[in-house]
């Protein structure tokens, strides 16, 4: 259920990104971009304009849906994890930190003949 949310969620984000690229400045008239009167479009004269910002309005929506349901999931998965509360890790002269690994747990070389 996670992957298929994560996967929507970024292909929500990347339709938001193609919408506002789409869509015209202020300062632009319809006309400049296709290089004729926007009457005869195929949205009509402000249809272009409202379909696209209406369209980016309902997936910024679905985006931020999805948003929320990422961090409830994520807030049920289980005990939190703070970095901070790990008991400080023993380091060597040369700096580096110390395995914690039982001897027994190594296996040997002559063990294996």
């Amino acid at each position: 259920m996670y992957q298929v949310i994560i996967v929507i969620h970024v292909l929500l984000g990347l339709s938001i990104v193609g919408l506002i690229l789409m869509q015209q400045s202020k300062g632009a008239d319809a006309g400049s971009a296709f290089g004729t009167g926007s009457a005869g479009s195929v949205f009509g004269a402000q249809g272009a304009a409202s379909f696209l910002s209406r369209a980016t309005a309902i997936m910024a929506t679905l985006f931020f849906i999805t948003s929320l349901g990422l961090a409830v999931i994520n807030g049920h998965k289980g005990v939190a994890f703070d970095l901070m509360s790990q008991p400080e890790a023993q380091q060597d002269a040369a700096g580096i930190p110390a395995a914690n690994v039982k001897s027994e747990e190594i296996p040997s070389i002559t063990e294996n003949k």
